[in-house]
């Protein structure tokens, strides 16, 4: 459930695109108010132009807000400490086209410090997770866009990371593909991740948001619950099981009554999404077959559970209760560094000039068996020198 902790802030935040000559252009975010809480899911809305990718990356620290502050998990957003903890998909998925599925989430789980077993373990449950089991040794350059697109929503999930940024994350996805977007974005919640969204797609934000904020110009024009944003108060709906034709138009006439004005009888209408679905699934259940990717997965040993932070009031009733025994009192464990405390050590211990050792006196290299040989035979040589030969004179002096 969402808390009341704030993981982005922004307060009057405004980007102002300048030209050449550092006259103002463009006023892409125009003071921005905006508030997002901790375990929630936020859709930012609004039609091409009016600020919502600049937004992102003012929140992900790639451009200087022009004034007005902003706050992601309580850090500014180019602090070091906020890359760790965040996951980003772009609108447009940038990877390496000569790796494949594997290399890929491998290469994003270094560049996360992610052990070696690590990586391994999460690169293929989340290649299995996003339905791409069958092209995971396939080079990215032979991949569509849709199957891009499920790579990249899986390298943005190879950290764990506590505050999820998605940037249209079902662009070049088929109906099956953004089901499951749709449902891992209500697993992560469940895991007590944050989200924010950016999506065109009305219907999958309605969906899947818990509030949304819609941009014009910049600006942001309305924000709230979805349900309460949504709610026609001036009509009811009423849906009875099915009954017959006189009694449809006897219940219709009792209701015009109540309600002074005409009634609308009609049979309610599956969603499009569904039909679509349930078709797919009784195909996979007929196992025919299929070079597309596969149906994906959600594995929930992948994302650690976010924790909720205690309430101040219940901090300070803890604090200020009185025991109503006396305990013994029990040595505190000695609390671990911190990351702040622990980096100090690091540097030290790795700038640290290694000890000079007492090297042991060098033995005299011993000769190979070779150069023994070849000795013994040129001692045998000098000690009983060979006969002269009959061709040769005896008076002759040998040199």
């Amino acid at each position: 459930m969402p808390t009341d902790e704030k993981v982005i802030q922004t307060i009057r935040l405004t980007k102002v695109f300048r030209d050449f000559w550092h006259r103002p252009k463009v006023r892409a975010v125009d003071e921005l108010d905006l508030e997002v809480h901790r375990g929630e899911v936020f859709g930012l809305l609004g039609p091409n132009g009016s600020g919502k990718s600049t937004t992102m990356k003012l929140l992900l620290g790639l451009l200087f807000p022009t004034s007005g502050t902003v706050r992601v998990l309580g850090r500014p957003p180019r602090d070091i400490q906020v890359k760790r903890r965040l996951g980003f998909l772009p609108e447009e998925t940038y990877l390496y086209p000569y790796l494949n599925a594997f290399e890929t989430l491998d290469f994003f789980g270094r560049l996360a410090g992610l052990s070696r077993r690590e990586r391994r373990k999460r690169a293929e449950a989340l290649i299995e997770m996003v339905g791409l089991k069958r092209a995971r040794n396939r080079p990215l350059r032979e991949y569509s866009k849709g199957m891009a697109r499920r790579i990249g929503l899986a390298q943005a999930l190879v950290a764990d990371p506590e505050l999820l940024l998605l940037d249209e994350p079902t662009t070049g996805l088929d109906p099956i593909g953004a089901r499951e977007v749709k449902d891992l974005v209500l697993h992560l919640k469940e895991r007590g991740k944050t989200i924010l969204l950016c999506s065109h797609l009305l219907a999958h934000v309605e969906d899947v948001c818990d509030r949304v904020g819609i941009l014009y110009g910049g600006r942001l024009l309305r924000c709230g619950r979805v349900e309460d944003l949504l709610a026609q108060r001036k009509a009811v709906q009423v849906i009875i099981p099915e009954v017959a034709p006189e009694q449809v138009e006897s219940i219709k006439s009792v209701l015009q009554g109540f309600a002074g004005a005409e009634v609308r009888v009609s049979h309610p209408m599956e969603r499009l999404e569904e039909f679509f679905l349930r078709v797919i699934a009784e195909a996979r259940e007929q196992r025919l077959e299929t070079a597309g990717v596969g149906a994906g997965r959600f594995e929930p040993g992948l994302f650690r559970k976010v924790e909720r932070r205690p309430e101040p009031e219940a901090v300070i009733e803890r604090l200020t209760a009185v025991p109503t025994e006396p305990q013994a009192e029990e040595e505190a464990p000695k609390p671990e560094p911190s990351e702040q405390q622990a980096e100090p050590a690091v540097v030290e211990r790795l700038t640290a000039r290694p000890e000079p050792q007492e090297q042991p006196p060098a033995e005299p290299p011993q000769p190979s068996p070779e150069e023994k040989e070849a000795a013994s035979v040129i001692e045998r040589l000098v000690q009983n020198p060979p006969p002269p030969r009959e061709d040769q004179n005896p008076e002759e002096e040998r040199p």
